[in-house]
């Protein structure tokens, strides 16, 4: 794909789902990057033991005990969402994680794929149901990390997030989790409704699929967010930790 100066820019992970006439649309743009603000916050969206299960598998292997699981892409993405993690850390900004609500006291929004171990009557099922909205250890919260349990897609609905981000002076929003086509894209685009600059780190967000995974990062940054590589998002937080200002307060949009 072409720039503007006629040289060749780096391939996205949508670019082979676009059809010429995408292609020729995209090129054509006058798309604006949202940018960077001057208060960020991170958002880390379910990364929970549902998706994960215990350890790495295929994702046809793994869903035979987790239901809910992606797979190996979430294992493949947890370092890089660890790297986003400790950088926001470093920078001390705040951080926002999301789970799941309690089944038990309330019906969610995926109680078309709810799972009943009950049902099976397994023991070792029922283990895994309960630890299903348990954060992995990996990426688990620090005390004074606010941690929401949503009932539906998106980490705005019907929780306190836009006064605890408003109370804080937040204007940014950087996104890791999953799912990209699911529970990312709904808190992206209510974000971006709340008019928050949402910024999406390319490699700290997956999916079970992986069109959809690609073609929501398309729509999101096309329309909702900045999609970017985390090399970027990383410098962004070094500036912001150092005091030094936002990266020409608009970034170029990644073409």
């Amino acid at each position: 794909m072409a720039t503007g100066n006629g040289q060749m820019a780096s391939e996205r992970v949508w670019d082979r789902f676009l059809t010429e006439q995408d292609r020729a649309h995209v090129a054509s743009s006058t798309r604006r990057a949202k940018g960077f603000g001057d208060r960020p916050a991170l958002l880390l969206i379910d990364m929970y033991r549902w998706v994960f299960g215990d350890k790495p598998e295929p994702l046809l292997e793994s869903v035979k005990t987790w239901p809910g699981s992606c797979g190996l892409a979430g294992w493949r993405a947890l370092p890089s969402i660890q790297e986003l993690l400790a950088a926001a850390r470093a920078a001390g900004i705040p951080i926002i994680h999301t789970t799941g609500a309690d089944e038990s006291a309330m019906r969610t929004w995926a109680r078309g794929t709810r799972w009943s171990a009950e049902a099976e009557g397994d023991a070792a099922a029922q283990s895994r149901t309960r630890r299903k909205y348990d954060i992995i250890d990996e990426v688990a919260p620090l005390p004074g990390e606010l941690v929401i349990r949503k009932s539906s897609p998106s980490a705005f609905w019907g929780s306190p997030i836009v006064g605890h981000l408003v109370d804080r002076q937040v204007d940014t929003i950087l996104v890791g989790g999953e799912t990209t086509s699911g529970c990312v894209r709904a808190s992206v685009v209510d974000g971006c409704t709340y008019r928050f600059r949402m910024t999406v780190a390319e490699e700290c967000v997956f999916d079970r699929h992986e069109a959809t995974h690609a073609v929501e990062l398309f729509t999101m940054h096309e329309k909702y967010a900045d999609v970017l590589p985390l090399s970027d998002v990383l410098e962004y937080l070094r500036r912001f930790q150092s005091g030094q200002p936002a990266l020409s307060e608009r970034i170029a949009a990644v073409a």
